[in-house]
Protein backbone atom coordinates (compact mmCIF):
# COMPACT_ATOMS: atom_id res chain seq x y z
CA UNK A 1 0.00 0.00 0.00
CA UNK A 2 3.09 2.05 0.09
CA UNK A 3 3.74 2.25 -3.20
CA UNK A 4 0.37 2.83 -4.24
CA UNK A 5 -0.24 5.62 -1.56
CA UNK A 6 3.05 7.40 -3.33
CA UNK A 7 1.50 7.16 -6.70
CA UNK A 8 -1.93 8.66 -5.79
CA UNK A 9 0.00 11.63 -4.09
CA UNK A 10 2.20 11.92 -7.38
CA UNK A 11 -0.62 12.01 -9.55
CA UNK A 12 -1.76 16.10 -9.37
CA UNK A 13 1.37 17.07 -10.93
CA UNK A 14 1.09 15.25 -14.15
CA UNK A 15 -1.95 17.14 -15.36
CA UNK A 16 0.17 20.46 -14.98
CA UNK A 17 3.09 19.36 -16.51
CA UNK A 18 4.30 20.13 -19.98
CA UNK A 19 6.46 17.30 -22.44
CA UNK A 20 9.85 16.52 -20.65
CA UNK A 21 13.00 14.97 -22.15
CA UNK A 22 12.81 11.99 -20.31
CA UNK A 23 14.51 9.08 -20.50
CA UNK A 24 14.31 5.61 -18.70
CA UNK A 25 18.20 6.07 -17.78
CA UNK A 26 17.26 9.50 -15.84
CA UNK A 27 20.38 10.66 -15.04
CA UNK A 28 20.80 11.23 -18.83
CA UNK A 29 18.38 14.06 -18.88
CA UNK A 30 19.50 17.34 -19.15
CA UNK A 31 16.90 20.24 -17.80
CA UNK A 32 19.80 22.62 -17.64
CA UNK A 33 18.75 23.61 -21.25
CA UNK A 34 15.24 24.28 -20.35
CA UNK A 35 14.07 27.69 -20.89
CA UNK A 36 12.98 30.16 -18.20
CA UNK A 37 9.34 30.70 -19.45
CA UNK A 38 8.74 27.18 -19.62
CA UNK A 39 9.43 26.53 -15.81
CA UNK A 40 6.07 26.12 -14.17
CA UNK A 41 4.45 23.80 -12.20
CA UNK A 42 6.21 20.83 -11.49
CA UNK A 43 9.10 22.01 -13.98
CA UNK A 44 10.40 24.30 -11.20
CA UNK A 45 11.70 21.28 -9.49
CA UNK A 46 13.68 20.13 -12.41
CA UNK A 47 16.16 22.73 -12.41
CA UNK A 48 16.63 24.52 -9.33
CA UNK A 49 19.97 26.87 -8.99
CA UNK A 50 21.89 26.51 -5.91
CA UNK A 51 24.26 29.48 -7.26
CA UNK A 52 23.38 32.74 -8.25
CA UNK A 53 24.99 32.33 -12.19
CA UNK A 54 23.36 28.40 -12.13
CA UNK A 55 26.26 26.41 -12.72
CA UNK A 56 24.88 24.78 -9.57
CA UNK A 57 21.90 23.35 -9.93
CA UNK A 58 19.06 20.60 -8.61
CA UNK A 59 17.22 18.53 -10.55
CA UNK A 60 14.13 16.37 -8.63
CA UNK A 61 11.85 13.53 -10.36
CA UNK A 62 10.55 10.25 -9.75
CA UNK A 63 8.27 7.78 -11.39
CA UNK A 64 6.05 5.36 -10.30
CA UNK A 65 4.11 2.35 -11.75
CA UNK A 66 1.25 -0.35 -11.13
CA UNK A 67 1.21 -3.34 -12.88
CA UNK A 68 -0.58 -6.27 -13.31
CA UNK A 69 -0.12 -9.45 -15.24
CA UNK A 70 -2.09 -12.81 -15.23
CA UNK A 71 -1.28 -16.08 -16.82
CA UNK A 72 -3.47 -19.45 -17.81
CA UNK A 73 -1.05 -22.27 -17.77
CA UNK A 74 2.30 -20.46 -17.53
CA UNK A 75 5.06 -22.80 -18.84
CA UNK A 76 2.97 -24.24 -20.49
CA UNK A 77 0.83 -25.64 -17.26
CA UNK A 78 4.07 -26.55 -15.67
CA UNK A 79 4.28 -26.52 -11.80
CA UNK A 80 4.44 -24.72 -9.30
CA UNK A 81 2.43 -22.18 -10.02
CA UNK A 82 0.53 -22.56 -14.00
CA UNK A 83 -2.32 -20.35 -13.47
CA UNK A 84 -1.16 -17.07 -12.04
CA UNK A 85 -2.26 -13.59 -11.31
CA UNK A 86 -0.02 -10.72 -9.70
CA UNK A 87 0.66 -7.04 -9.31
CA UNK A 88 3.58 -5.48 -9.45
CA UNK A 89 4.30 -1.88 -7.85
CA UNK A 90 6.95 0.21 -7.70
CA UNK A 91 8.18 3.68 -7.33
CA UNK A 92 11.77 5.07 -7.96
CA UNK A 93 12.22 9.08 -7.19
CA UNK A 94 15.58 10.36 -7.55
CA UNK A 95 17.72 13.71 -7.55
CA UNK A 96 20.72 14.93 -9.76
CA UNK A 97 22.99 17.63 -8.56
CA UNK A 98 25.38 19.33 -11.15
CA UNK A 99 28.38 21.59 -9.53
CA UNK A 100 30.26 22.66 -12.64
CA UNK A 101 32.11 19.25 -14.07
CA UNK A 102 31.05 17.50 -10.81
CA UNK A 103 27.71 15.57 -10.25
CA UNK A 104 25.91 13.44 -8.43
CA UNK A 105 23.40 11.03 -8.81
CA UNK A 106 20.65 9.30 -6.22
CA UNK A 107 18.18 6.81 -6.85
CA UNK A 108 16.21 4.79 -4.46
CA UNK A 109 13.31 2.47 -5.70
CA UNK A 110 10.47 0.77 -3.46
CA UNK A 111 9.16 -2.55 -5.35
CA UNK A 112 6.62 -4.75 -4.25
CA UNK A 113 5.24 -8.11 -5.43
CA UNK A 114 1.25 -8.99 -4.47
CA UNK A 115 0.38 -12.66 -5.50
CA UNK A 116 3.43 -14.50 -7.31
CA UNK A 117 2.23 -17.46 -6.89
CA UNK A 118 5.18 -19.32 -8.13
CA UNK A 119 7.72 -17.51 -5.06
CA UNK A 120 8.73 -13.77 -5.72
CA UNK A 121 12.44 -13.55 -7.52
CA UNK A 122 15.11 -10.70 -8.09
CA UNK A 123 12.83 -9.05 -10.78
CA UNK A 124 9.68 -9.21 -8.83
CA UNK A 125 10.58 -6.95 -5.30
CA UNK A 126 13.22 -5.81 -3.24
CA UNK A 127 11.21 -3.40 -0.41
CA UNK A 128 12.88 -0.47 -0.35
CA UNK A 129 16.67 0.26 -1.29
CA UNK A 130 19.24 2.05 -3.26
CA UNK A 131 18.74 1.91 -7.25
CA UNK A 132 21.65 4.22 -8.46
CA UNK A 133 23.90 6.02 -6.26
CA UNK A 134 27.18 7.48 -7.93
CA UNK A 135 28.95 10.54 -8.69
CA UNK A 136 31.27 11.69 -12.27
CA UNK A 137 33.14 14.52 -12.82
CA UNK A 138 33.57 15.47 -16.71
CA UNK A 139 36.44 17.02 -18.56
CA UNK A 140 36.69 19.34 -21.32
CA UNK A 141 39.97 18.30 -23.42
CA UNK A 142 39.16 20.42 -26.19
CA UNK A 143 35.75 22.28 -28.24
CA UNK A 144 34.70 18.58 -29.40
CA UNK A 145 36.76 15.82 -26.27
CA UNK A 146 34.95 15.23 -23.14
CA UNK A 147 36.11 12.31 -20.71
CA UNK A 148 33.77 11.42 -17.73
CA UNK A 149 34.91 9.77 -14.55
CA UNK A 150 32.20 7.86 -13.04
CA UNK A 151 31.99 5.87 -9.46
CA UNK A 152 28.79 4.03 -7.73
CA UNK A 153 25.96 1.78 -8.13
CA UNK A 154 24.08 3.11 -11.78
CA UNK A 155 21.63 1.23 -14.42
CA UNK A 156 24.00 0.88 -17.77
CA UNK A 157 21.84 -0.12 -21.41
CA UNK A 158 24.48 -0.98 -24.17
CA UNK A 159 23.25 -0.85 -27.51
CA UNK A 160 19.89 -2.42 -28.31
CA UNK A 161 20.26 -4.17 -24.18
CA UNK A 162 20.73 -7.42 -25.55
CA UNK A 163 23.78 -8.51 -23.65
CA UNK A 164 23.57 -5.62 -20.87
CA UNK A 165 20.30 -3.90 -20.30
CA UNK A 166 18.64 -1.86 -17.47
CA UNK A 167 15.48 -5.08 -17.15
CA UNK A 168 13.01 -2.00 -17.27
CA UNK A 169 9.94 -4.06 -17.84
CA UNK A 170 10.44 -6.41 -15.02
CA UNK A 171 9.61 -4.88 -11.55
CA UNK A 172 13.14 -4.68 -10.40
CA UNK A 173 15.78 -3.32 -13.04
CA UNK A 174 19.35 -4.36 -12.97
CA UNK A 175 22.07 -2.10 -10.92
CA UNK A 176 25.93 -2.38 -11.50
CA UNK A 177 28.37 -1.46 -8.78
CA UNK A 178 31.79 -0.38 -10.10
CA UNK A 179 33.90 2.19 -12.14
CA UNK A 180 33.08 3.40 -15.55
CA UNK A 181 35.34 5.77 -17.68
CA UNK A 182 33.09 7.32 -21.14
CA UNK A 183 34.95 9.32 -23.59
CA UNK A 184 33.34 11.09 -26.23
CA UNK A 185 35.52 12.77 -29.30
CA UNK A 186 32.80 13.91 -32.09
CA UNK A 187 31.12 10.90 -33.54
CA UNK A 188 33.23 8.44 -31.74
CA UNK A 189 31.79 7.36 -28.09
CA UNK A 190 34.12 4.69 -25.70
CA UNK A 191 32.65 3.21 -22.67
CA UNK A 192 34.90 1.30 -20.33
CA UNK A 193 34.06 0.02 -16.95
CA UNK A 194 34.62 -2.94 -14.42
CA UNK A 195 31.62 -3.77 -12.92
CA UNK A 196 29.47 -6.13 -10.88
CA UNK A 197 26.02 -6.98 -10.61
CA UNK A 198 23.69 -6.06 -7.17
CA UNK A 199 22.34 -8.70 -6.31
CA UNK A 200 18.43 -8.20 -5.07
CA UNK A 201 17.31 -8.82 -1.97
CA UNK A 202 13.49 -9.27 -0.37
CA UNK A 203 14.07 -6.74 2.32
CA UNK A 204 14.70 -3.45 3.06
CA UNK A 205 18.47 -1.82 2.19
CA UNK A 206 19.87 -5.22 1.33
CA UNK A 207 20.05 -5.07 -2.07
CA UNK A 208 24.48 -6.24 -2.19
CA UNK A 209 27.27 -5.90 -5.13
CA UNK A 210 27.77 -9.62 -6.25
CA UNK A 211 31.20 -11.66 -4.71
CA UNK A 212 30.73 -14.02 -7.95
CA UNK A 213 30.23 -12.47 -10.81
CA UNK A 214 31.75 -9.76 -12.62
CA UNK A 215 31.64 -7.49 -15.93
CA UNK A 216 34.18 -5.46 -17.92
CA UNK A 217 34.06 -4.27 -21.03
CA UNK A 218 35.17 -1.69 -24.13
CA UNK A 219 31.96 -0.20 -25.76
CA UNK A 220 33.05 2.11 -28.85
CA UNK A 221 30.14 3.82 -31.15
CA UNK A 222 30.56 5.73 -34.02
CA UNK A 223 28.26 7.78 -36.25
CA UNK A 224 29.87 8.12 -39.62
CA UNK A 225 27.02 9.84 -41.24
CA UNK A 226 23.85 11.30 -39.71
CA UNK A 227 21.37 8.78 -38.79
CA UNK A 228 23.91 5.70 -38.79
CA UNK A 229 25.89 4.05 -36.10
CA UNK A 230 28.24 1.21 -35.58
CA UNK A 231 28.93 -0.32 -32.60
CA UNK A 232 32.10 -2.78 -32.02
CA UNK A 233 32.70 -4.13 -27.91
CA UNK A 234 34.41 -6.54 -25.96
CA UNK A 235 32.96 -7.63 -22.76
CA UNK A 236 34.46 -10.15 -20.26
CA UNK A 237 32.28 -11.66 -17.84
CA UNK A 238 32.98 -14.29 -15.16
CA UNK A 239 30.51 -16.22 -13.08
CA UNK A 240 31.79 -18.36 -10.58
CA UNK A 241 28.80 -20.26 -9.70
CA UNK A 242 27.74 -20.63 -13.48
CA UNK A 243 25.04 -23.70 -14.62
CA UNK A 244 24.62 -25.03 -17.96
CA UNK A 245 22.18 -28.14 -17.85
CA UNK A 246 23.14 -30.41 -15.13
CA UNK A 247 26.93 -29.40 -14.63
CA UNK A 248 27.89 -26.45 -12.67
CA UNK A 249 31.09 -24.49 -12.32
CA UNK A 250 33.40 -21.68 -12.73
CA UNK A 251 32.80 -19.51 -16.23
CA UNK A 252 34.79 -16.84 -17.87
CA UNK A 253 33.32 -15.82 -20.71
CA UNK A 254 34.70 -13.22 -23.73
CA UNK A 255 31.78 -11.86 -25.88
CA UNK A 256 32.83 -10.05 -28.55
CA UNK A 257 30.27 -8.06 -31.23
CA UNK A 258 29.70 -5.79 -33.84
CA UNK A 259 26.23 -3.88 -34.49
CA UNK A 260 25.26 -1.57 -36.87
CA UNK A 261 21.58 0.51 -36.97
CA UNK A 262 20.57 3.22 -38.17
CA UNK A 263 17.55 5.31 -40.46
CA UNK A 264 17.35 6.14 -43.76
CA UNK A 265 14.08 7.87 -44.85
CA UNK A 266 11.33 5.19 -44.08
CA UNK A 267 13.58 2.26 -43.70
CA UNK A 268 15.19 1.55 -40.43
CA UNK A 269 17.48 -1.69 -38.99
CA UNK A 270 19.44 -2.89 -36.13
CA UNK A 271 21.36 -6.02 -36.92
CA UNK A 272 23.93 -7.33 -34.56
CA UNK A 273 26.35 -10.45 -34.50
CA UNK A 274 28.03 -12.13 -31.70
CA UNK A 275 31.22 -14.55 -30.86
CA UNK A 276 31.36 -15.95 -27.45
CA UNK A 277 34.89 -17.84 -26.04
CA UNK A 278 36.03 -18.63 -22.83
CA UNK A 279 35.75 -21.49 -20.15
CA UNK A 280 33.16 -23.13 -18.53
CA UNK A 281 34.14 -25.57 -16.16
CA UNK A 282 37.44 -26.20 -17.84
CA UNK A 283 35.44 -26.70 -21.16
CA UNK A 284 36.07 -24.44 -23.83
CA UNK A 285 33.41 -22.34 -24.69
CA UNK A 286 31.91 -21.70 -28.72
CA UNK A 287 28.95 -19.80 -28.55
CA UNK A 288 27.71 -17.05 -31.46
CA UNK A 289 24.43 -15.28 -31.93
CA UNK A 290 23.07 -12.97 -34.40
CA UNK A 291 19.72 -10.68 -33.86
CA UNK A 292 18.51 -8.21 -36.91
CA UNK A 293 15.01 -6.04 -36.65
CA UNK A 294 14.62 -4.56 -39.78
CA UNK A 295 11.40 -1.67 -40.64
CA UNK A 296 9.50 -0.03 -43.04
CA UNK A 297 7.47 2.82 -42.04
CA UNK A 298 4.31 4.78 -44.31
CA UNK A 299 4.02 7.79 -42.64
CA UNK A 300 1.29 9.17 -45.50
CA UNK A 301 -0.59 6.05 -45.08
CA UNK A 302 -4.06 6.23 -42.46
CA UNK A 303 -2.89 5.72 -38.77
CA UNK A 304 0.94 5.63 -40.49
CA UNK A 305 1.58 1.57 -40.27
CA UNK A 306 5.04 0.59 -39.42
CA UNK A 307 6.29 -2.79 -40.40
CA UNK A 308 8.76 -4.90 -38.74
CA UNK A 309 10.45 -8.06 -38.91
CA UNK A 310 12.86 -9.45 -35.87
CA UNK A 311 15.05 -12.45 -36.86
CA UNK A 312 17.09 -13.63 -34.05
CA UNK A 313 19.44 -16.78 -33.39
CA UNK A 314 21.24 -17.75 -30.99
CA UNK A 315 23.52 -21.17 -30.46
CA UNK A 316 23.01 -23.82 -28.36
CA UNK A 317 25.34 -27.38 -27.01
CA UNK A 318 25.20 -29.37 -29.77
CA UNK A 319 26.50 -32.19 -28.01
CA UNK A 320 26.50 -32.53 -24.50
CA UNK A 321 29.37 -35.31 -24.12
CA UNK A 322 32.06 -33.28 -26.35
CA UNK A 323 34.12 -31.71 -23.64
CA UNK A 324 32.51 -28.15 -25.26
CA UNK A 325 29.95 -25.24 -24.07
CA UNK A 326 28.00 -24.01 -27.29
CA UNK A 327 25.16 -22.55 -25.15
CA UNK A 328 24.74 -18.77 -26.07
CA UNK A 329 24.98 -16.43 -22.82
CA UNK A 330 22.68 -13.37 -22.98
CA UNK A 331 24.52 -12.32 -19.68
CA UNK A 332 22.59 -9.56 -18.56
CA UNK A 333 19.81 -8.68 -21.29
CA UNK A 334 16.57 -6.63 -20.60
CA UNK A 335 13.43 -7.71 -19.69
CA UNK A 336 10.31 -8.58 -21.96
CA UNK A 337 12.82 -10.17 -24.80
CA UNK A 338 10.36 -11.14 -27.11
CA UNK A 339 7.38 -9.64 -26.50
CA UNK A 340 5.21 -9.47 -23.07
CA UNK A 341 5.07 -12.45 -22.68
CA UNK A 342 8.49 -13.68 -23.02
CA UNK A 343 8.34 -17.39 -21.38
CA UNK A 344 11.81 -18.07 -23.35
CA UNK A 345 15.31 -16.25 -23.56
CA UNK A 346 17.87 -15.84 -26.15
CA UNK A 347 19.47 -19.31 -25.88
CA UNK A 348 19.35 -22.35 -28.33
CA UNK A 349 16.85 -20.17 -30.02
CA UNK A 350 16.16 -19.31 -34.22
CA UNK A 351 12.72 -17.41 -34.37
CA UNK A 352 11.57 -15.06 -36.52
CA UNK A 353 9.17 -11.94 -35.13
CA UNK A 354 6.93 -9.87 -37.62
CA UNK A 355 4.64 -7.63 -36.41
CA UNK A 356 2.88 -3.73 -37.26
CA UNK A 357 2.05 -0.57 -35.37
CA UNK A 358 -0.34 1.84 -35.66
CA UNK A 359 -0.69 5.39 -34.46
CA UNK A 360 -4.20 6.31 -33.76
CA UNK A 361 -3.49 9.90 -32.51
CA UNK A 362 -4.29 11.68 -29.09
CA UNK A 363 -1.38 9.23 -28.01
CA UNK A 364 -3.38 6.28 -28.69
CA UNK A 365 -0.74 3.67 -30.52
CA UNK A 366 -1.85 -0.26 -31.27
CA UNK A 367 0.92 -2.86 -31.97
CA UNK A 368 -0.22 -6.70 -33.56
CA UNK A 369 2.91 -8.98 -33.67
CA UNK A 370 3.49 -12.68 -34.26
CA UNK A 371 6.34 -15.18 -33.52
CA UNK A 372 7.69 -18.56 -34.23
CA UNK A 373 9.99 -20.65 -32.04
CA UNK A 374 12.90 -23.37 -33.04
CA UNK A 375 15.27 -24.83 -31.17
CA UNK A 376 18.86 -23.98 -32.65
CA UNK A 377 20.69 -27.41 -32.01
CA UNK A 378 18.88 -30.74 -30.78
CA UNK A 379 21.54 -31.32 -27.91
CA UNK A 380 20.01 -28.69 -25.83
CA UNK A 381 16.69 -27.25 -24.39
CA UNK A 382 15.37 -24.27 -24.00
CA UNK A 383 15.97 -20.98 -21.19
CA UNK A 384 14.63 -18.24 -19.42
CA UNK A 385 15.39 -14.83 -20.04
CA UNK A 386 17.45 -15.08 -16.97
CA UNK A 387 19.46 -17.85 -18.22
CA UNK A 388 17.39 -20.72 -16.21
CA UNK A 389 16.43 -24.12 -17.96
CA UNK A 390 12.89 -24.42 -18.57
CA UNK A 391 13.07 -27.87 -20.10
CA UNK A 392 16.24 -29.99 -21.35
CA UNK A 393 16.77 -32.02 -24.34
CA UNK A 394 15.47 -35.22 -23.21
CA UNK A 395 14.82 -37.62 -26.12
CA UNK A 396 12.89 -35.66 -28.47
CA UNK A 397 14.60 -34.30 -31.58
CA UNK A 398 11.57 -31.85 -32.87
CA UNK A 399 12.92 -28.31 -33.37
CA UNK A 400 9.64 -26.60 -33.34
CA UNK A 401 8.85 -24.85 -29.69
CA UNK A 402 6.01 -23.08 -30.59
CA UNK A 403 4.17 -19.91 -31.93
CA UNK A 404 3.22 -16.98 -30.05
CA UNK A 405 0.39 -14.06 -31.34
CA UNK A 406 0.21 -10.74 -29.58
CA UNK A 407 -1.54 -7.61 -29.52
CA UNK A 408 -0.98 -4.77 -27.32
CA UNK A 409 -2.07 -1.15 -27.27
CA UNK A 410 -0.46 2.14 -25.41
CA UNK A 411 -1.80 5.38 -24.54
CA UNK A 412 -0.03 8.74 -24.01
CA UNK A 413 -3.00 10.57 -21.76
CA UNK A 414 -0.59 13.77 -21.10
CA UNK A 415 3.03 14.08 -21.15
CA UNK A 416 3.88 12.43 -17.92
CA UNK A 417 0.73 9.81 -17.90
CA UNK A 418 0.41 6.52 -19.95
CA UNK A 419 -1.26 3.43 -20.17
CA UNK A 420 -0.90 0.51 -21.39
CA UNK A 421 -2.12 -3.16 -21.82
CA UNK A 422 -1.62 -6.27 -23.94
CA UNK A 423 -2.49 -9.68 -24.36
CA UNK A 424 -0.52 -12.55 -25.68
CA UNK A 425 -1.08 -16.17 -26.04
CA UNK A 426 1.85 -19.09 -26.59
CA UNK A 427 0.86 -22.33 -28.34
CA UNK A 428 3.29 -25.12 -27.93
CA UNK A 429 5.12 -26.92 -31.07
CA UNK A 430 6.54 -30.58 -30.85
CA UNK A 431 9.22 -29.81 -28.60
CA UNK A 432 7.07 -28.75 -26.07
CA UNK A 433 4.58 -31.35 -26.92
CA UNK A 434 7.48 -34.25 -26.67
CA UNK A 435 9.17 -33.54 -23.32
CA UNK A 436 6.06 -32.23 -20.84
CA UNK A 437 3.01 -30.51 -20.35
CA UNK A 438 1.57 -28.99 -23.87
CA UNK A 439 -1.15 -26.46 -23.08
CA UNK A 440 -1.35 -22.95 -24.63
CA UNK A 441 -0.34 -20.20 -22.50
CA UNK A 442 -2.68 -17.05 -22.15
CA UNK A 443 -1.16 -13.86 -20.59
CA UNK A 444 -2.95 -10.73 -20.03
CA UNK A 445 -0.91 -6.82 -18.56
CA UNK A 446 -2.05 -3.47 -18.08
CA UNK A 447 -0.10 -0.92 -16.48
CA UNK A 448 0.09 2.44 -15.65
CA UNK A 449 2.94 5.01 -15.52
CA UNK A 450 3.62 8.05 -14.40
CA UNK A 451 6.91 9.83 -15.06
CA UNK A 452 7.69 13.17 -13.76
Amino acid sequence: MRTLALLAALLPFAASAQEAPQTNLRYDEDWSVLPDAARDGWRKAKYLPLTQDGSAYLTLGGEARARFEGFDDNLWGDPPAPDDGYLWLRVMPHADIHAGPVRAFVQGIAGYARGVGAGKGPADETGIDLLQGFADIRFGLGDDTRLTLRGGRELMALGSERLVGIRYGPNIPQAFDGVRVIGEHGPLRIDAFHLRPVTIGGGDFDDATSKTRRLDGLYTTLSPAKGIGIDAYWLGYENEEARFADRSGHENRDTFGLRFFGQRGNLGWNWEAMLQCGQFDGMPIRAWSIATETAWRFPQAMFKPRFRLRANIASGDRDPSDGRLGTFNALFPKGKYFGELSPIGPRNIMNLHPGVDFDLGSGMTVELAAASFWRQTRGDGIYDIPGGPIRPAGVSKALHIGDQVEISAGWQASALLSFSASLSAFRPGAFIRDTGPARTIHMVGAEAMLKL
